[in-house]
């Protein structure tokens, strides 16, 4: 384990950036974070999470596949990949980082998708611990642990310093080049607040809020309950909990004529949206409660159930924020759970 004093870190940064792209949360006008890529003067945000996750690193909103250029009947495919700059995020949040895994399950299976394996094969996380967790927050249920936030490096901040120890190969490369600015450490003030962070978890308010309900084998039970003609009644279908979740990976592929040739991209849907996967046929989803449903039945059933009893949520508490009728997965896993602790 490697520490420096906070009033160094701009030193970290600026040495990081020579190597690598570096990003990390800043403070926006509106009062929310969201990451940005340093700069000398840039100041790092000190808010619990930023609205949208570091998904977009690895999964970005839209991005171009190919390029057809046209000239008579004769097409020729366009190869628009190029390679991925080596980049750093920094100050992920032990949910975002276990997003990483649900997502990996999707995109680095065969067919691999090599756009995402790529970014992820020159990406370096570097993780946070969450000294203050959110009364939004429950990412407890799913077995994550915000004192040891995992990652390539694993940080932990407190009033004066600034901790860090190597999980990975890359990690270990990372704090390698930051060894001029670091020094050797035992971990004394990081158990001690890994004691005052699990102290906190214990006092929030979702911390009893339970998957036992839920998991693999649970379709059946679950599909046809009576709760989702209830539950899904106010849901607006905007779609802003799937934008903002660090788990969610639908997408749709377009093709767009520029006049000058077709681009083919990629950009992020929702299955909360009356078109998703409409084709000529129609939509297998007509109505709302069906699109209500498949979002967390998807999450909590149909996802664990294929991926070793993995839930494809990670209680980062983005959804119950931002709903704007304050529908989510929370009151889902009460009323379908029964759950109402």
């Amino acid at each position: 384990m490697r520490k420096c004093s906070l009033d160094k870190l701009d030193l970290v940064f600026a040495e990081i950036a020579k190597q690598a792209a570096l990003y990390l949360p800043v403070d926006q006008t509106d009062g929310s974070a969201a990451y940005k890529k340093w700069e000398e003067g840039t100041v790092w945000s000190q808010k619990l999470n930023t609205v949208r996750s570091p998904k977009d690193f690895f999964f970005p909103q839209t991005e171009d596949l190919m390029r057809f250029k046209t000239q008579g009947k004769t097409i020729e495919v366009v190869d628009v990949r190029t390679e991925s700059e080596d980049f750093v995020v920094f100050g992920v949040r032990a949910c975002d980082v276990k997003s990483f895994d649900i997502l990996d399950r999707v995109f680095l299976t065969e067919p691999m998708d090599s756009f995402y394996a790529s970014r992820r094969q020159h990406g370096v996380i570097v993780s946070l611990a969450c000294t203050r967790p959110s009364e939004t927050c429950f990412c407890k249920t799913f077995g994550i642990d915000p004192a040891n936030p995992a990652g390539d490096v694993a940080a932990w901040k407190t009033d004066t310093e600034i901790f860090f120890e190597a999980n990975t190969e890359k990690g270990a490369a990372l704090l390698e080049k930051l060894s001029a600015l670091t020094e050797e450490c035992d971990d004394t003030a990081v158990s001690a607040q890994k004691e005052k962070i699990a102290a906190v978890m214990d006092k929030l308010p979702l911390k009893d809020l339970s998957t036992d309900a839920f998991g693999g084998g649970k379709t059946a039970e679950l599909f046809h309950s009576p709760e989702w003609d209830e539950l899904s009644q106010s849901c607006l279908g905007c779609g802003t909990c799937t934008f903002v979740c660090p788990t969610c990976q639908c997408y749709d592929i377009k093709d767009f004529h520029t006049g000058n040739g077709v681009i083919r991209y990629r950009c992020w849907d929702s299955c909360m949206y009356s078109e998703f996967t409409k084709m000529a046929h129609g939509n297998n989803r007509l109505t709302q409660k069906e699109r209500f449903r498949q979002r967390f039945m998807h999450k909590l059933v149909y996802y664990p159930e294929n991926n070793d009893g993995l839930f494809s949520c990670v209680g980062c508490g983005r959804c119950l924020a931002k709903c704007p009728i304050s529908m989510n997965i929370v009151k889902v896993m009460k009323k379908i759970g029964g759950n109402n602790k």
